[in-house]
């Protein structure tokens, strides 16, 4: 009778693959109703006149807020509609056991819980994340601690960097599908096509400032415009700067305000 074990692999051969941590770029998709055909319509609406505002993000699904109430949620019609709009939705957190249940049988995996809001921490000191996504593995990069971080190559769609504490400058262009963040300022010296993000922990006196402001999304301390508003002739395709007026988000020629 033949050996059931596997043959060993002859010296010296290559192993066929390779298992490696990875850290991958998730939106959280946090559920405050269980009804699903509004969550389905709204989600459309939003995103109707920004069929590429996604990039086949991963989406995980919360249910914390809604964890109690009784109502039955349609996993796969809202999978579908995340499908519709490039994302792809891996996993459920946060439900009730029925909800897990349900979740399982749509094809959802469970990913652990949001950890619990805790005080905010003393300020850590400045860093920038790198992360490139190629062929769906992203790769993170540590760059020293700075005040401001500089980046001279071009950003394409897919990769994002973060200046952690720190300002952000790009000397090259941020294309469609790219994005930039940054706790202080971020100056693009450069088209600005991607989406610019300043002020990510919150500070009111962050500014965006671009050569040539033609971007998907810009943001201040959460208060954010899309493309789906057209830009002021004075500003699409030209210098310009994006900072707060109060709860406002201005956008002007750059040199002005």
């Amino acid at each position: 009778m033949p050996s059931q074990n596997p043959a060993p692999a002859p010296a010296g051969a290559k192993v066929p693959f390779e298992l490696k941590s990875a850290t991958l770029p998730v939106v959280a998709l946090l559920l405050k109703s269980t009804d699903t055909y509004a969550i389905r319509k709204a989600l459309a609406e939003r995103f109707a006149d920004e069929p590429d505002f996604f990039d086949n993000d991963a989406v995980i699904i919360d249910l914390s807020a809604v964890r109690d109430d009784p109502g039955a949620i349609d996993f796969r019609g809202l999978m579908g509609t995340l499908r519709s709009l490039k994302t792809t939705p891996v996993a459920v957190r946060g439900g009730n056991a029925v909800q897990i249940e349900f979740a399982r049988a749509a094809g959802l995996s469970v990913a652990p819980d949001a950890p619990p809001q805790r005080a905010a921490p003393e300020p850590a000191p400045p860093s920038v994340e790198i992360r490139e996504v190629v062929r769906e593995v992203e790769v993170v990069r540590e760059a020293p601690a700075s005040e401001t971080v500089l980046i001279d190559k071009p950003l394409r769609s897919g990769q994002q960097v973060y200046a952690r504490g720190a300002d952000l400058i790009v000397m090259t262009a941020v294309n469609f599908g790219a994005e930039v963040i940054a706790d202080g300022h971020v100056h693009v010296y450069a088209p600005l096509r991607g989406r610019a993000i300043a002020g990510a922990r919150g500070n009111p006196n962050a500014r965006i400032l671009t050569l040539c402001l033609e971007a998907q999304l810009v943001s201040v301390a959460g208060i954010y415009r899309t493309a789906e508003n057209d830009l002021p002739p004075e500003v699409a395709g030209r210098p310009a700067q994006v900072r707060l007026d109060g709860e406002r988000l201005l956008i002007e020629p750059l040199g002005k305000g």
